[in-house]
């Protein structure tokens, strides 16, 4: 038919390693503290460790990670977000300014050029747009509210990079930097940026819990952190059973145990940060004299907010929640790949009929749903049982499994379809399979 050819599973760069039991520090040193999502990415080849905190994101995983941004995309854009893009090389002399490149410690990865000007590797970049915005010399209130964001590489000099991509010293995030003209005007674009991580967290189907936050080394005066429950988590967290209240234990003034609204005694869990949002006011655009004209013709400094979302650690952190012992289970809407095709076993006697069969449905269906042309797998390690590599498929968390087994031969065909988020087993002809997957979102 002339069209994409399909991926072969033996030809996908995903070295699988799913017999992998969890013995430690398997990836490569030993006694380092693993997590599920570390050992299951690991084990699916999704990732491949580099050195300490860095590793190689494989085919997959930057299948997922595009799918993410993607959607992250959409929802930025929602709120009238531009996509621009800031280089990740931050003079030092910016920084000193602002007063971080001492306050962020040994945490800034710094150097020096050929000539020795100091320079950092972004792990944020809020003094980089401030600048940007102020370069612009006649802004009027009538270009406010600006929502410019990015989604780009971050450095962080970890001490103890661990769990993979939940903690690592390299990663991806998205940050937007906002500028209002007012305080109010500010106010009013949190609440919408913190509506869009809501409505991105939602449609990711992933629970998270919106806490008040401390605003550290960012600074400003008022921050959220938005995370999900897990047992690794490295934040504990206080929430009302009632949902009235939540907060990071670090912001709390001595032992509050029962909730300010209800009186109900709080709970305690644990956390994963994925997204941060800080009203920052002019503490960065009076530094850069980030200003705009008012109707009168004044210049006012631009009233500020940052948000970042961490676009690695959802990944990580989604399969951290979502995923069982031994079985990777993505947000259906980023699996890297949406349908696995499984072919009968060499020298059964479905084989040759059964392939042919199967290839018409993958044809059929890349016609009917052309959305879904590329998002399909077929295993063809034939001399694999299909049993085998059924349990690869589930282990992987492909969301739709296809299988061309005993019943391929009857008239009509007839296919066995896993869905994974139900875990139902369906018997479907190939109409009954491009109907069921018609409903399959992709971003």
């Amino acid at each position: 038919a002339g069209g994409a050819k399909r991926p072969l599973l033996s030809q996908l760069f995903q070295p699988l390693n799913l017999q992998g039991g969890g013995e430690a520090g398997w990836d490569g040193r030993a006694g380092e503290p693993t997590c599920r999502s570390q050992k299951l990415m690991l084990q699916g080849g999704l990732i491949h460790p580099s050195s300490p905190g860095c590793y190689y994101y494989m085919p997959p995983a930057v299948r997922a990670m595009e799918k993410l941004i993607k959607v992250t995309d959409e929802e930025m854009r929602a709120v009238g977000g531009q996509k621009l893009n800031m280089p990740c090389l931050s003079s030092a002399e910016l920084w000193r300014a602002s007063g971080r490149w001492d306050r962020m410690g040994p945490e800034l990865f710094r150097l020096a050029d050929r000539h020795g000007k100091g320079y950092c590797l972004g792990p944020t970049h809020e003094e980089a747009v401030t600048e940007l915005v102020a370069a612009q010399s006649n802004l009027s209130y009538k270009q406010l509210p600006l929502r410019l964001y990015q989604v780009t590489r971050k450095f962080r000099d970890e001490p103890k990079p661990r769990f993979g991509l939940l903690r690592s010293r390299e990663f991806y995030m998205k940050d937007m930097y906002t500028f209002d003209a007012s305080e109010e005007a500010a106010r009013q674009t949190y609440d919408l940026v913190c509506d869009a991580y809501r409505s991105l967290f939602d449609r990711l189907g992933l629970p998270f819990i919106k806490v008040r936050a401390a605003t550290g080394s960012i600074g400003g005066t008022v921050s959220h952190e938005f995370q999900l429950p897990a047992g690794v988590g490295e934040d504990r967290l206080v929430v009302c059973p009632d949902g009235h209240f939540a907060a990071n234990v670090e912001t709390l003034n001595g032992e509050q145990t029962s909730c300010p609204t209800c009186g109900e005694k709080l709970t305690q869990t644990r956390g994963i940060e994925v997204g941060h949002t800080f009203y920052l006011g002019t503490k960065y655009s009076s530094v850069s004299n980030a200003v705009f004209y008012s109707p009168e013709n004044k210049p006012q400094l631009a009233e500020m907010g940052c948000y970042g979302l961490g676009i690695t650690r959802i990944l990580a952190a989604s399969i951290e929640v979502l995923s069982t012992e031994d079985s990777i289970r993505w947000p259906s809407l980023i699996a890297p790949y949406q349908l696995c095709f499984i072919p009968p076993k060499r020298g059964s006697k479905e084989e040759e009929e059964g392939a042919a069969l199967l290839e018409q449905v993958y044809d059929d269906l890349a016609e009917a749903l052309p959305h879904l042309a590329g998002e399909s797998v077929l295993d063809d390690r034939t001399q694999l049982t299909i049993g085998k590599r059924l349990k690869d498929a589930n282990k992987l968390g492909y969301p739709y499994v296809v299988i061309a087994g005993k019943r391929v031969c009857e008239d009509p065909p007839v296919f066995e379809v896993w869905h994974q988020s139900t875990g139902q087993v369906l018997f479907l002809t190939k109409e009954g399979v491009i109907e069921l997957l018609s409903k399959v979102q992709v971003p």
